[in-house]
């Protein structure tokens, strides 16, 4: 792919022809102002009218390199040919019916690509719902009927969604939990594994000091679930050392725990292997999925042990819209797209070109503390330099920056410290170096510090 070709009509290339935001988004921007809850926030002030391949093309002309997916969805690419085609059958179809009133095969047939795809060869069964969070939600309904077991532990920058249990599971306050409690009992948090903040101690030993403060305050025989992400998402793009994932899991199995994998943003390719737990060879018990499960369509499911997700009373799970037929569609046409264009090794190609720049670029600028993460889910952290100390206004001047300059980039991490790259798998080499030019030059220029 060249620079100048097209992805779903969009030209692959970065172009200014305003200001961002551009006269057109300024005014939907007003208008959003009159009619949106002021709650609804939005990283970039632009509208989007178009996008595919590594473009979001904006109201007023503008095209953006993409940097972001929408958060980890838009993984298969932005109008991605097999997920257009199937929607737009299955809409002139039917629209819905409700899954637990007249069921349809595309629902089955989405249960049966995950329980093949992820990982462990036991027998499994899925249900599907519409969000992270109501898979995380519906994984801990799940261990506790299960396990007849209450509690449920998460680790230190967890994020795992804003429904009132998944906001008490979360760990991040502004803006996700402050002034929305109280908020669901029986949730406790556990130290995690964080490399560039743990002064040498490997993945064992973390997860050593997690099980012990486990064992004392929660206790073993009061614990349903532990829910991790293998690579967390909105607490900084943290990765885990070696070890770590693996010693909890073994814990979990001797304990009766069952270990649920939250793969909400790291799954379906986005890491460089199908799922980042198989990173590590770990098998969890349950593993909630969504984001780009379905190439943009709203769908999120759970997947594991058969013994465990039959132990819910029938009519315990499900919703209205939960597995909606042009959601399932468009997830069998994502799925086959990552299968058939090799999605999983691009992935892979994606980190190479982009953490060996990263890592450059870090060499140069002692303001970049660290550089992490696997496949299309990378961070560079941002401190005052010599130190660990978050530098949270420097991380949004360079966002903003790069921002104007055209490329869509987002922050994370507990402190907002954290500059994230989640460009889908359909982007070009060539959107990717001149977006690191960009970021590059955002740098030398950006001189702002905490």
């Amino acid at each position: 792919m060249t620079i100048a070709e097209t992805a779903a009509g969009v030209e692959q290339r970065r172009r200014l022809v305003t200001a961002i935001p551009g006269p057109a988004s300024q005014a939907l921007m007003d208008r959003k102002a009159a009619a949106v809850a002021g709650g609804v926030g939005t990283t970039l002030p632009v509208f989007a009218v178009r996008a595919g391949g590594g473009i979001v093309v904006d109201a007023d002309g503008n095209h953006l390199i993409d940097l972001g997916s929408g958060i980890a969805v838009t993984t298969v690419g932005n109008s991605a040919p097999r997920v257009v085609a199937a929607v737009q059958a299955q809409v002139a179809d039917f629209t819905h019916t409700c899954f637990m009133i007249t069921p349809y095969e595309s629902y089955v047939a989405v249960a049966e690509a995950l329980n093949r795809l992820t990982p462990g060869d036991h027998a499994k069964r899925t249900a599907l719902f519409n969000s992270g969070a109501e898979a995380v939600e519906n994984a801990v309904k799940i261990a506790r009927s299960f396990t007849g077991r209450p509690a449920v532990v998460v680790f230190d920058h967890a994020y795992h969604g804003r429904t009132n249990l998944t906001m008490a599971m979360t760990a991040k306050n502004m803006p996700y939990k402050n002034g929305f409690g109280p908020f669901a009992p029986e949730v406790y948090r556990a130290p995690l594994s964080y490399p560039f903040r743990d002064g040498g101690l490997d993945g064992a030993e973390a997860a050593r000091r997690a099980i012990e403060l486990i064992s004392v305050q929660v206790g073993a025989t009061n614990l349903a679930a532990m829910v991790i992400e293998p690579i967390q998402g909105e607490g900084g793009f943290v990765e885990p050392a070696p070890g770590f994932l693996s010693t909890l899991a073994a814990w979990c199995r001797e304990s009766g725990v069952v270990f649920v994998a939250d793969e909400v943003q790291t799954g379906f390719a986005r890491t460089g292997d199908l799922f980042a737990c198989e990173h590590e060879g770990v098998v969890p018990d349950l593993i909630a999925t969504a984001k780009g499960i379905a190439g943009g369509l709203p769908l999120s499911a759970v997947t594991g042990r058969a013994e465990i997700m039959d132990a819910p009373h029938v009519g315990g799970l499900g919703g209205t819209y939960g597995g909606n037929p042009l959601a399932c569609v468009a997830a069998l046409a994502a799925i086959e797209t990552i299968e058939a264009d090799g999605l999983v090794e691009r992935a892979r190609q994606i980190e190479q070109r982009m953490k060996s720049r990263l890592e450059d670029l870090a060499r140069s600028d002692p303001r970049i503390g660290d550089v992490r993460g696997r496949g299309a889910m990378l961070a560079v952290e941002l401190v005052v330099p010599g130190t660990t100390q978050p530098d949270a206004v420097l991380t949004r001047a360079v966002a903003a920056a790069a921002h104007r300059a055209g490329v869509i980039v987002l922050t994370c991490g507990t402190d907002g410290n954290v500059l994230r790259f989640l460009p889908p798998l359909s982007i070009s080499d060539e959107l990717i170096d001149d977006a690191l030019d960009v970021l590059a030059e955002t740098f030398r220029t950006t001189t702002v510090t905490s």
